[in-house]
């Protein structure tokens, strides 16, 4: 008599090999759509608790009167008082850290401080709660944060590993969140803890003031080189986009053709970008930048590939780029990041950039940057025209318009380096140049 049985089903295997093509394809493909899907999320609606301003209970109480009397063209102290001077420029900041890194995104804070500008800070999911309510409990201590309100907290943090995708979308959430914040900032700079400043906010405003608010300040090439098989056809799949815990890179052995629908430019995690452009990637109309993040979301260290590429493949902005992004670097062969000291300070100071990035925590260089340069004091901001003080500790505890700037004389080392860039056939030259 036959069995009327169907015969027993083969055990499930227990792993899936990673080799596999549909296994790499349905990773990649998940991925990307909920990177799409989390960037759209971000884009379209902002949850009131995904971050919290250091200003009062209050919102609705306009800033102090005296910082902001007026929106009238600038005054520069040694100058002339000349109404052909331009209204300063306003500067969105996304400050960033991690475990540990309390006291330097604070010292950060203070040395990039301006009441015209606005700042995010975050620390990530690494950080503990602890660090958090201690930072917000630090910023609402500080005077002129309170009455500038202009400083303000991601609540809800997120985790962000450098060497994947997750960074861009860090950078893509405090971009939106501070396009909501204000109407009036220009320019977008995201720092981290190892940058700092190398002049100050008043040097910065007054040089920016002169330049076309659509300028986007983005190092750039397509020469790819060796970022081809390290960084561009390696499949990763970031936890950071997925998992609310810390954990491993998944890295897939499967590779990936290079995209032709568009070009592939690499350059730099830092940029100085514009407002328009910070909105045409967040929440503009053109597909152009969600599209290239579906690629970059399973690209290893991508921030530093995405906004180039993307400015580089858009008629809009492919003439408002700048090949150069205003910061000192000092990087070994083959190209690895160096860490600053003070043997570099005469050489950094001499380049005229606006920032330098590599700094140690609490690195003496730190301090001579801050005693020569910023002329600030250890727990204070760095002073400007705002400031109607007395020398000393407290130049800043009585402010006046911070539309009156003071700059000194390392403007002149930054005007310097920009004349150069945009002079001479430079600048045209070398936008978005495909080799």
């Amino acid at each position: 008599m036959q069995n009327s049985n169907p015969p027993p089903l083969p055990p499930p295997p227990s792993f899936l090999p990673i080799g596999d093509r549909k296994t790499v394809l349905s990773f990649v493909f998940g991925s990307s759509l909920f990177a799409l899907l989390l960037f759209l999320t971000l884009s379209s609606s902002l949850s009131p608790y995904s971050y919290s301003s250091s200003s009062s209970s209050s919102p609705h109480i306009p800033p102090d009167p005296f910082l902001f009397p007026t929106r009238q063209s600038h005054r520069v102290i040694y100058h002339d008082n000349n109404s052909s001077d331009p209204t300063p420029p306003s500067i969105a900041y996304l400050l960033s850290g991690s475990n540990g890194d309390l006291g330097r995104i604070v010292r950060l804070l203070y040395a990039t401080y301006h009441p015209r500008n606005q700042y995010l800070l975050h620390l990530d999911r690494f950080a503990s709660n602890s660090d958090r309510e201690q930072l917000a409990l630090k910023v609402q201590s500080v005077p002129i944060f309170r009455a500038a309100q202009n400083v303000h907290l991601i609540g809800k943090a997120d985790f962000v590993y450098p060497k994947g995708s997750s960074s861009i979308s860090f950078t893509l959430h405090g971009a939106s969140i501070l396009l909501r914040l204000s109407t009036n900032w220009d320019w977008f700079i995201s720092l981290g803890v190892g940058d700092y400043p190398l002049v100050t906010q008043d040097d910065l405003l007054h040089i920016m003031s002169f330049l076309p608010k659509d300028l986007n300040f983005v190092n750039h090439s397509s020469y790819i080189g060796w970022k081809e098989s390290k960084r561009l056809k390696p499949v990763i799949v970031d936890p950071g986009l997925y998992l609310s815990e810390k954990n491993v890179m998944f890295h897939a052995s499967q590779k990936r053709v290079l995209p032709n629908a568009y070009r592939l430019f690499t350059g730099s995690s830092f940029n100085i970008l514009s407002r328009n452009f910070m909105e045409f990637c967040v929440v503009g109309i053109d597909n152009l930048p969600r599209t290239i993040l579906m690629y970059f979301a399973n690209t290893p260290s991508s921030l530093s590939n995405y906004f180039p590429t993307v400015i580089c493949n858009s008629r809009q902005f492919n003439k408002t780029i700048l090949n150069h992004n205003l910061l000192y670097a000092n990087f070994d062969t083959p190209p690895k990041e160096k860490h600053l000291g003070s043997d570099d300070f005469d050489v950094m100071v001499r380049h005229g950039a606006a920032f330098a990035t590599g700094f140690r925590s609490d690195d003496p260089i730190l301090d001579r940057i801050d005693r020569e340069i910023l002329k600030r004091r250890q727990g204070k901001v760095v002073p400007g025209g705002w400031c109607l003080g007395g020398f000393g500790n407290d130049t800043c505890s009585v402010w006046g318009d911070a539309d009156i700037l003071r700059p000194g004389p390392r403007a002149r080392g930054l005007e310097k380096l920009l004349v150069g860039l945009l002079s001479n056939g430079t600048f045209g030259s070398r936008q978005c140049i495909y080799e």
